[in-house]
């Protein structure tokens, strides 16, 4: 085992593995997306439950909070990956690769149409993992650090890629706080002040165990790769057929 001891949480509270963690952050993305996609269109979730702290929350609302909690958990991992993997360049063509494929799901879930002006978060996570690797490749050389970070920092920008610059950041602070969980889980907190929900992941961030869990081989591997831009078709699908049609 593996366990971080940096954590906040005392060694008998962490008890999720990696790929728990990975099923915590698929399932919380894919209600977000059902509340981007479907409940956004439907009327019914969209009507006032209940206030709290002078919020109005609806269905459609609980469901994009609760989905705030993927993308921290998904930096997370990949920085995880990023330290753990034998081949980091196959590990950063998967990205590539598949940021590319989502990209025509991504559009159509937005705009309906194959263009959009954003791009869909894996160029978010493949801009920090080469960020990752420019910081260790060019660790006795600060300049060339500082010169390549500021350059992926503007291709962000250009790109205009989920979450944007203030994601690629939030990959920059996971890994130089990833030896301390406690200065990780503040400081990252404190970043996504703006998307404050997304907070609540520094909890099961912290409850890793540092065990690699049950997914294990290629399929299982690939499955999380594939399941971004399928999950968002077949939910354009059923938009289709329920709102649009």
């Amino acid at each position: 085992m593996n366990v971080s001891a940096e954590s906040v949480f005392p060694e008998k509270y962490r008890i999720l593995s990696g790929s728990t963690l990975k099923v915590i952050a698929v399932v919380t993305m894919l209600i977000d997306h059902i509340g981007a996609v479907l409940l956004s269109m439907y009327q019914p979730a969209l009507k006032t439950l209940f206030t709290l702290f002078g919020r109005e929350y609806s269905v459609y609302l609980i469901f994009r909070d609760i989905g705030r909690v993927a993308f921290p958990i998904f930096c997370f991992l990949l920085l995880e990956g990023f330290l753990h993997t034998h081949d980091r360049f196959r590990y950063g063509m998967n990205l590539f690769i598949f940021s590319l494929i989502s990209e025509i799901p991504w559009n159509l879930m937005f705009t309906n149409t194959l263009r959009y002006e954003k791009q869909n978060v894996f160029f978010t996570l493949f801009l920090g993992y080469l960020a990752f690797c420019a910081i260790e490749h060019f660790q006795d050389e600060q300049t060339m650090q500082l010169f390549c970070i500021l350059g992926l920092l503007a291709v962000s920008v250009f790109l205009k890629a989920d979450y944007g610059w203030r994601g690629y950041i939030f990959l920059l602070i996971m890994y130089y706080m990833r030896n301390d969980k406690s200065g990780q889980a503040i400081l990252g907190s404190c970043w996504l002040y703006y998307e404050w929900r997304a907070c609540f992941a520094f909890l099961s961030i912290n409850m890793y165990n540092g065990e690699r869990g049950f997914i294990r081989g290629k399929a299982a591997k690939y499955f999380f790769y594939w399941f971004y831009p399928v999950h968002i078709i077949g939910l354009v699908v059923i938009r289709r057929i329920l709102f649009l049609s």
